[in-house]
């Protein structure tokens, strides 16, 4: 992140994201690769696969920022192949580490809040890119994308805090 202290809306973007991005890392701590790859729900979700996720949720998003839709991919045709990449994007495979996977989210969360504090504007828009669950023709500024970017990290917290709670009774918040 740049030496400089921001002030204003890009202060307030870099503290929402280092709060939730906060949570969902605490519900990480003290526990072993095969505690962060266990399922404890009747959700295929486990706790490295939803950092997992969330890094490759928030590095997408950043990419629309700079580079527009085209970094994205075509939801609306995908492969089974991708499909299958992009269910595994919520496991912790053979040989990912937590560790690992905790240094993959600081990278790419440095990144953003690089993105945050040099982007010269950021009403910036894109078109988003063709999808299902996108209404036709939308745009996405880079603060609009920065809000799902948020809300995609706050909402995983919620779900990393229930399923650590349900392996070891362990609570990050509340």
């Amino acid at each position: 992140m740049p030496e400089n202290k921001l002030t204003g809306e890009r202060a307030e973007w870099l503290d929402l994201l280092a709060h939730h991005r906060h949570f969902l890392r605490f519900t990480t701590r003290d526990l072993t690769d095969e505690q962060a790859a266990r399922r404890t729900t009747v959700s295929e979700l486990c706790l490295g696969g939803l950092v997992k996720h969330v890094t490759e949720v928030e590095r997408n998003w950043t990419n629309f920022i700079l580079n527009g839709p085209s970094e994205m991919g075509d939801f609306g045709s995908m492969t089974e192949a991708q499909v299958e990449a992009y269910t595994q994007g919520f496991r912790m495979l053979p040989g990912e580490t937590l560790a690992g996977i905790l240094a993959e989210y600081e990278e790419v969360a440095a990144r953003t809040d690089e993105l945050i504090a040099t982007l010269p504007d950021l009403g910036v828009s894109w078109p988003l890119p063709k999808a299902p669950w996108f209404e036709e023709d939308a745009r996405w500024s880079a603060r609009r994308a920065l809000m799902h970017i948020a809300a995609e990290t706050a909402q995983h917290a919620g779900h990393a805090d229930i399923i650590r709670e349900s392996l070891d009774g362990a609570k990050s918040m509340g």
